[in-house]
């Protein structure tokens, strides 16, 4: 397996080699984040070749000292969001709006006792869609901020350079985020899974 340097140097030269590597490291994440933007399937899987589309067409563009990732996770937000205003989703003044919470099965945070208890998967379900609802009633950056710390386990830092945005206003979204959803969802406790300040 290629390091990120080898990936990143193979990309800038053009290697096929080091773009399948780079396609089989990412493919999951870019999938599954394009799944929380465009919110099914279908249209994960369109955003996410047209993700590794436009990096291996425009490479050229990622600054040699950032992380991978992180670009990576900017590209497929933004390419999620172009793809919700072809197809004319939503308004265009309220675009950012259009980031849903993940569609799978599986509860996104702290269920681990549910795959193997059929009573905590289907409460587990609950919670998830029960968060899906309240995270329209956040704003589009604390949803955004939300979706990438708690579905897609960046830290920080990582949400700061994808989103373009400050560490101290990542904490204040998520904090924001985690507050409301905790309003939202009727406890106080409901969300203790969730951090609000994890770096």
């Amino acid at each position: 397996m290629m390091d990120e340097k080898d990936i990143i140097n193979g990309l800038a030269a053009s290697d096929p080699t080091a773009f399948r590597e780079f396609v089989e490291q990412y493919k999951k994440k870019v999938y599954f984040l394009a799944l929380d933007v465009v919110g099914n399937p279908v249209d994960a899987e369109d955003v996410s070749q047209e993700v590794f589309l436009k990096v291996y067409r425009s490479f050229g563009t990622f600054n040699r000292e950032a992380r991978l990732g992180s670009w990576l996770y900017r590209v497929t937000y933004n390419a999620g969001i172009d793809h919700l205003r072809r197809k004319a989703l939503i308004p265009e003044a309220v675009e950012d709006e259009a980031l849903e919470a993940r569609s799978r099965g599986e509860a996104p945070l702290s269920a681990s006792s549910a795959f193997s208890d059929p009573a905590a998967t289907a409460e587990a379900r609950q919670l998830q869609a029960k968060i899906a609802l309240a995270l329209e009633k956040v704003s589009p950056q604390e949803k955004a901020v939300f979706l990438l710390r708690h579905y897609n386990d960046l830290k920080l830092k990582e949400i700061a350079e994808t989103l373009h945005l400050s560490t101290g206003s990542v904490k204040s979204y998520l904090f924001r985020a985690v507050k409301k959803l905790q309003r939202e969802l009727g406890a106080p406790d409901v969300t203790g899974g969730m951090e609000v300040s994890h770096d």
